[in-house]
């Protein structure tokens, strides 16, 4: 099970220690939600904070583009050393086309799916991609309550990527706390994006590795 613990629930005022302390964790990835108070109802941070990051973060950047035509920006995250670019279905016309541009740029895909997306729209394109993000909460804002029909959504996307022969990861962003998290990863998610609950925990080190805890790597 890979964690990727959110920034937008970091404390701002301390981040590089946020940073760090992600770094020294057993957590996998740091998870940055990028945005654009245009495509979702919200604005986090933009390239000047995520090069700040990216000198500073030790592990796998995986940049979620919560924007409208992030095909844009290709360039840019993929200057900041992204290992993982995820981009919406909703957000991108020509999806294919971004695809191939976000591979060609050296970075894996993902794409994500808001709650009102069925899983389905993605069997064109689903051996293409490295990683399903299925979105558990709507996209905009951290602490929102996890919606629990995502559960079913999870296994219908475990069950395209393997009915499709595609490699891809599964995803979920939204609402993962201790309770949620088991079943999650027995519906067949890889990795959890996590904010409040590990960076509000009291010790956010131990939560990712009691996070990492309820299945094998």
């Amino acid at each position: 099970m890979l964690i990727a613990p959110s920034l937008l629930a970091a404390d701002f005022l301390h981040l590089s220690d946020e940073v760090e302390m992600v770094n020294t964790s057993a957590a996998d990835w740091l998870h940055l939600d990028v945005m654009d108070g245009t495509f979702v109802p919200n604005i986090s941070f933009g390239f000047p904070v995520l090069e700040a990051v990216a000198r500073v973060c030790r592990k796998p950047l995986d940049v979620h583009l919560m924007i409208d035509r992030p095909e844009r920006y290709i360039r840019q995250v993929a200057d900041l050393g992204t290992y993982m670019m995820t981009v919406h279905y909703e957000a991108t016309t020509h999806l294919h086309r971004t695809i191939y541009e976000i591979h060609e740029a050296g970075m894996r895909c993902g794409v994500a799916l808001n709650p009102s997306t069925p899983v389905g729209h993605l069997v064109d394109v689903v051996r293409d991609v490295d990683m399903v993000l299925v979105m558990t909460v709507n996209p905009g804002f951290g602490g929102q309550p996890f919606i629990e029909h995502s559960l079913d959504k999870v296994r219908e996307a475990r069950a395209l990527i393997q009915a499709s022969g595609s490699k891809a990861l599964v995803e979920v962003d939204g609402g993962v706390t201790l309770t949620t998290a088991p079943g999650l990863i027995e519906a067949g998610v890889d990795v959890l994006v996590t904010g409040s609950t590990v960076f509000r925990a009291a010790d956010p080190a131990a939560m990712i590795q009691q996070l990492k805890g309820f299945a094998p790597c």
